[in-house]
């Protein structure tokens, strides 16, 4: 499938701020059958941008604004092709991934309620198997809704809670995988819902890794494994290795961010 991606970024301050750094992963990835045909991207104020590829893979994009500003739009467009199912070619992790990927972070603990989540779900020797059922499990315990958490809430918490959004369903399903010996990343994109109308906001869902098999990829909030109408964006430990935005800023200004994602097929 061919789609189009437009996201807008729009960042407001109530006094000038000025100094302001910002780094981006909306780049998408060529990667696991996905091709990125086209990219543009666009800051206004208008900054010089640079990129540089991160520890996973990930193509970001940074730039810096010195004058002094009450908005800050960050706009970007993409066409991309995408395969009707994921596909990998890794069969076997570097140590260095391994030990990432297994690791709890501060988003993905595994606690005592986590691994006690994820033991039900263990299918005897079929790790394939295994992940699926904790995708289910992701989904059935927990309800899609929105403003129930915040951007800094862990799997812990959003599972005692029963309720989320995407990037609470990923996390939870990412420790519940680790606590199982399972290796597990972040993915970040978009997905296009046309039942749905067009999508609203980024998307986040799961990658685990199965020995000799390679990485499948997940989607616990919709209970599905990624589709033609999934576009990946980037990949990571949690949450916090790839924000779509990250920024930092002089001032005393309060920011208050807006955010639009329009995904169409092209």
């Amino acid at each position: 499938m061919k789609l189009s991606i437009t996201h807008t970024t729009t960042f407001r301050y109530d006094e000038p701020v000025s100094e302001a750094y910002m780094e981006m992963r909306l780049t998408p990835l060529n990667a696991g059958g996905q091709r990125c045909d086209s990219f543009r991207l666009a800051t206004d104020p208008p900054g010089e941008v640079r990129g540089y590829a991160d520890r996973f893979g990930n193509a970001v994009r940074h730039f810096d604004t010195i004058a002094p500003h009450d908005q800050l739009v960050v706009s970007t467009h993409s066409e991309v092709a995408t395969p009707k199912e994921f596909n990998d070619p890794t069969r076997e992790l570097s140590l260095l991934d391994a030990y990432d990927y297994l690791q709890p972070t501060a988003y993905t603990p595994v606690t005592a309620p986590v691994i006690g989540f994820a033991r039900p779900c263990v299918v005897a020797d079929d790790s394939y198997e295994t992940a699926r059922a904790v995708m289910g499990a992701v989904h059935s315990v927990m309800a899609y809704t929105p403003g129930a958490t915040t951007v800094k809430t862990t799997a812990e918490e959003s599972l005692a809670a029963g309720r989320g959004v995407c990037q609470d369903f990923a996390h939870l399903m990412i420790a519940a995988c680790r606590a199982l010996g399972l290796p597990a990343r972040y993915v970040s994109g978009y997905v296009y819902a046309p039942r749905r109308g067009t999508a609203s906001a980024s998307h986040a869902w799961t990658d685990v890794f199965v020995s000799g098999r390679g990485w499948i990829s997940l989607d616990p909030t919709h209970d599905c494994p990624q589709s033609d109408h999934y576009v990946r964006l980037a990949v990571g430990r949690d949450y916090a290795d790839v924000p779509p935005t990250r920024g930092v800023y002089k001032g005393a200004g309060e920011e208050q961010m807006d955010v639009s994602v329009r995904v169409e097929e092209a």
